[in-house]
């Protein structure tokens, strides 16, 4: 997915928001900002938005030398998530379709984007639960719930931090015997890393790699071997999160894109509203059409 106009305030918005977060010091927000104007300027438009996320944010790090300015947040976000968690359960093993309603809460929890949303909050949170479990989602669920059931291998690509703690319920749905459970290489904004995935314990049930990269969605050339390898060797890929669909959707291999669609260019690019739950595939099935309530 190319890089849009209106992609450029946000970009903006999100320098400003992450150098306050990491700075206390105004001639540090001063100097982001007028770094990301300057990049602005000359920005390659046909890239997709996560290369000048990347960009944005390996600077910002090496203005305040901090290695993961998002980390205290991201703990908080993680520890959030582990206290809904339980009743979330509930409601799975209660449900006519356990695996279809952990996919649900897993979409729900793509509301964790401080990339979007510089202040998630939990009841921010459990407003996107409750409305992902009442409310249709747009996508292919059949199709999806048949891609799992054919698949021997399954390489799960996940977002930020908080939000993997609902992926841990669709992963044990999914059976974690055949998972791999990929995250980011190195920390941007709060998206996953291996101190999250282990925070939340998904080590105790599945395997998990990094991809070696900071980028804010998969750079396929930036990823390292052993990352490309179990791309290109899984029967099918699920992706969380809009940085992975911007990065992911016009690839031909079988990959179910899950996210929120939260932002006005991700909405209008899938031709469906800003809030959407989405179930999209990537080249070969994309878009669907119709809303589908399992």
């Amino acid at each position: 997915m190319k890089a849009s106009l209106d992609c450029i305030p946000c970009f903006i918005r999100q320098a400003l928001e992450a150098a306050r977060l990491a700075s206390t010091h105004s001639a540090v927000h001063e100097g982001i900002l007028r770094e990301v104007l300057r990049w602005a300027v000359e920005m390659d438009m046909d890239q997709p938005p996560p290369v000048m996320g990347q960009r944005i944010h390996r600077q910002l790090r090496k203005i305040v030398g901090i290695e993961d300015p998002y980390r205290d947040v991201k703990d908080r976000q993680n520890r959030m998530a582990l206290t809904l968690i339980p009743d979330l359960k509930t409601q799975i093993m209660a449900a006519a379709n356990p695996l279809v309603t952990a996919l649900r809460i897993a979409i729900a929890g793509n509301v964790i984007d401080m990339g979007v949303n510089g202040n998630v909050s939990e009841s921010l949170v459990r407003e996107s639960l409750n409305q992902a479990l009442t409310e249709p989602f747009e996508g292919d669920w059949k199709g999806f719930c048949s891609a799992v059931a054919e698949a021997q291998s399954i390489l799960y690509l996940t977002d930020n931090a908080g939000e993997i703690a609902f992926d841990r319920l669709l992963i044990e749905q999914l059976g974690p015997a055949r998972v791999t459970v990929a995250v980011r290489g190195a920390p941007v904004i709060n998206d996953a890393t291996m101190a999250d995935a282990l925070a939340v314990g998904l080590h105790e049930i599945v395997e998990i790699i990094d991809n070696g990269s900071d980028a804010p969605g998969t750079l396929l050339d930036e990823c390292s071997q052993e990352f490309r390898q179990r791309f290109i060797q899984a029967d099918l890929i699920l992706a969380k999160g809009q940085g992975n669909f911007e990065t992911l959707s016009e690839d031909e291999r079988n990959i179910f894109l899950l996210f929120k669609a939260k932002c006005p260019v991700i909405a209008s690019h899938v031709g469906l509203p800003v809030g959407t739950y989405v179930l999209a595939r990537s080249r070969a099935g994309f878009p669907q059409t119709g809303l589908s309530r399992p």
